[in-house]
Order: C-alpha cells, then structure tokens, then sequence
C-alpha cells in the first residue's frame, strides 16, 4: 500500500503519505501511531488504488481495491483483519472472475468461477 516511513514519534490524526516522487498514495488517520477510521489508497497515475477502514490498525468492513484502468479488481469485507463474507474478483475488463465466501480468513462453501464471457465455467467447494 504504498512505502511509509517510520518516525519515532507516534502518529496521530490525519496524515497524507506520499511516494517518493511526491504523488500522494494515501489519505488517512492514525491514533496512538496505527491506522484506524477510513483510508484511501492511490495509484501513481491518481486514480484509486483500494477504499476501506482500519480499526485498531486492522483491515475492517468493506474493501474496495481497482485496476489501473479505473475498473474493480476485488471488493469483500474484514473483520479483525481477516477476509470474511462475500467476497468478488473481477477481470481486467470489469467482469466477474470469481465469487466466494471467507469465513475467519479462509474460503469456504462453493466458489464459483467465471470466463472471459461472464459464463459460469465452474464451482470449487472449500
């Protein structure tokens, strides 16, 4: 998610961080020197690299992450830092690669999987 440099000063409030070129990579808060509420993530071209929330410096609630072309890449939730729920990849062309659950950071049921066409090839059960 972009290099941050350390300081040994906690961090607190809402920061900018940026790459080393000087183009902004992400935009958040930070209490007691871990992320926490909402984030933003960029690409180096400006466009959104993933959208989501941290609790206690843990991925939290739903993420969104995209492509370099603005399309989706995959969108699914955290709870305490680990995947959980509905969970969806896309291909590079906006369409649906594959859909799942995750229960305590791990696939489970049935996934099913997708072709370039948007039709259902096949299903995997974890």
């Amino acid at each position: 998610m972009g290099k941050v440099k350390k300081s040994k000063a906690q961090k607190s409030g809402l920061r900018k961080e940026y790459f080393r070129d000087g183009k902004l990579s992400s935009v958040g808060a930070y209490r007691n020197g871990v992320r926490t509420g909402a984030w933003k993530f960029y690409l180096r071209s400006g466009g959104f690299r993933a959208i989501g929330r941290f609790s206690n410096g843990q991925l939290d609630g739903l993420w969104k992450w995209y492509r370099e072309n603005g399309k989706p890449l995959q969108v699914g939730r955290f709870k305490s830092g680990k995947q959980v729920g509905l969970w969806k990849r896309y291909r590079a062309t906006g369409r649906l690669y594959d859909v799942g659950k995750y229960v305590g950071g791990k696939k489970s049921g049935v996934w099913k999987i997708y072709d370039p066409s948007g039709k259902l090839t096949r299903s995997k059960n974890y």
